[in-house]
């Protein structure tokens, strides 16, 4: 007789290996940790394999988990697919989502990965853009969610963590030494403001050293050790690194990220999605 994969616990060794751990794998999953766990000691006793390397520092799959997670992605994106597609009331149409650019690695690429899995007639349009900007198309009914980063959230908004924001620099650089102090911004940027305040009432002068909306050359411009710029902590590009003397430099309040959803579509999926977006940015 054939054996037969649980796709229950299939589902959650997949999600275990996409996110990085069997508490978010619970979150995203809305389940308790010991139920994740006993799903994937299951699936293990059920092939007669262990699929994570328990000894190491960081949870990592084993060659065979590899191996299974291919596998397992398939046969899920198949089993949605097919639930899908056979369900009388299956959500279709369009989902509108708006992220700030700095906060779009890493978890944005992954919820849309599992939304396309679980609701394949449903097309999510991800724009990246600013947060002023963003509200105020939100308010013009162009989005269905966004995510802000903001230091006063408006009332309707979900708030659903605060990070801290940090001076960066090109690697070993100096920039963050000279003075005026030169910085790399965009014009629209929403930390420009608070950089800039931060360092008049520090007594520190300043310049900017780029202009315009074109983020690759701002981060072009810090990397090349010509100025230095302000990013959330967990949001840094790469190329660029914490100025380790930032107490040199004035501290900036920390940034909440908010999330505001339109209330004109209300289903399954849009539920899926804020789901999701509680999950990564949550606290």
């Amino acid at each position: 007789m054939p054996r037969n994969l649980d796709i229950a616990s299939l589902r959650s060794f997949v999600t275990v290996a996409d996110v990085g751990g069997v508490t978010r794998a619970a979150g995203y999953l809305n389940l308790t940790q010991s139920a994740v766990s006993m799903q994937i000691k299951r699936l293990e006793e059920a092939l007669g394999l262990s699929l994570f390397l328990r000894a190491a520092r960081k949870l990592a799959l084993s060659p065979e988990g590899e191996q299974l997670l291919s596998y397992g992605r398939r046969m899920l994106a198949l089993n949605d697919e097919a639930l899908s597609a056979l369900s009388a009331t299956a959500c279709e149409g369009e989902i509108r989502l708006g992220v700030p650019h700095d906060v779009v690695y890493p978890a944005i690429p992954g919820i849309l990965r599992r939304m396309a899995q679980a609701y394949p007639r449903v097309r999510i349009n991800l724009v990246s853009s600013f947060t002023v900007l963003m509200k105020q198309d939100f308010a013009r009914g162009a989005f269905d969610v966004i995510i802000t980063t903001e230091e006063t959230p408006d009332p309707v908004a979900e708030v659903l963590s605060s990070r801290g924001l940090v001076w960066v620099g090109a690697p070993d650089g100096n920039a963050w030494q000279r003075r005026p102090l030169r910085l790399g911004f965009k014009d629209t940027c929403i930390f420009r403001p608070h950089a800039q305040a931060a360092l008049e009432a520090a007594g520190i002068p300043w310049e900017m050293a780029t202009g315009g909306e074109s983020e690759q050359a701002v981060e072009a411009t810090v990397a090349a050790d010509l100025a230095v710029s302000m990013r959330m902590v967990g949001s840094i590009p790469e190329g660029l690194e914490p100025i380790a003397a930032d107490n040199q430099l004035p501290q900036v309040a920390p940034m909440k990220l908010a999330l505001y959803r339109a209330n004109r579509r209300s289903d399954e999926a849009v539920d899926l999605l804020v789901s999701e977006l509680r999950c990564a940015y949550g606290s």
